[in-house]
């Protein structure tokens, strides 16, 4: 049985927006992903990130965070230690703030027993298909630690 969720979140469209999806094509590659691991590409989210963790003990996810850091640096932390910094006008089922969507799984009995996010500090999120080259020389570095939170390091 598959225990552990990853969870790759952004916009392949909006530069470093998208490391998270980057991150999971790049660990998907690898082939060094445990058998309980299932590794997903969300995109930018919205309602699927609910779906895509009930049913799993863990959640992984990756995406971009504006932490103050400098570009390419990461963090790994619980959902309690982290607040949105969104601004929504609306609800929609295809772009969604992961905060809020974890907010709700927790409302409605769906939210693993473990949540762990990688946050990653982008340098830019201006419309671009390439990850910045601070986040770019890092993606072996990123790996390394999901792998080790896997147990596959």
């Amino acid at each position: 049985m598959k225990s552990t969720v990853l969870i790759g979140l952004g916009n392949l469209l909006m530069s470093d927006e998208g490391v998270g999806v980057h991150v999971v094509h790049a660990l998907l590659n690898s082939g060094r992903l445990p058998a309980d691991v299932v590794a997903l590409d969300l995109g930018p989210g919205g309602l699927t990130v609910l779906h895509a963790m009930t049913g799993f003990a863990r959640a992984i996810f990756i995406d971009c965070a504006f932490m103050n850091l400098p570009a390419g640096e990461w963090r790994q932390f619980q959902p309690e230690a982290a607040r949105t910094v969104k601004v929504r006008g609306r609800q929609s089922l295809h772009e969604g703030d992961l905060m809020e969507i974890l907010d709700l799984a927790t409302g409605l009995n769906r939210l693993p027993n473990e949540v762990v996010i990688f946050g990653i500090q982008p340098a830019s999120v201006e419309p671009g298909e390439r990850l910045t080259a601070a986040l770019q020389n890092k993606m072996g570095e990123y790996q390394t630690a999901i792998l080790q939170e896997v147990g596959s390091a």
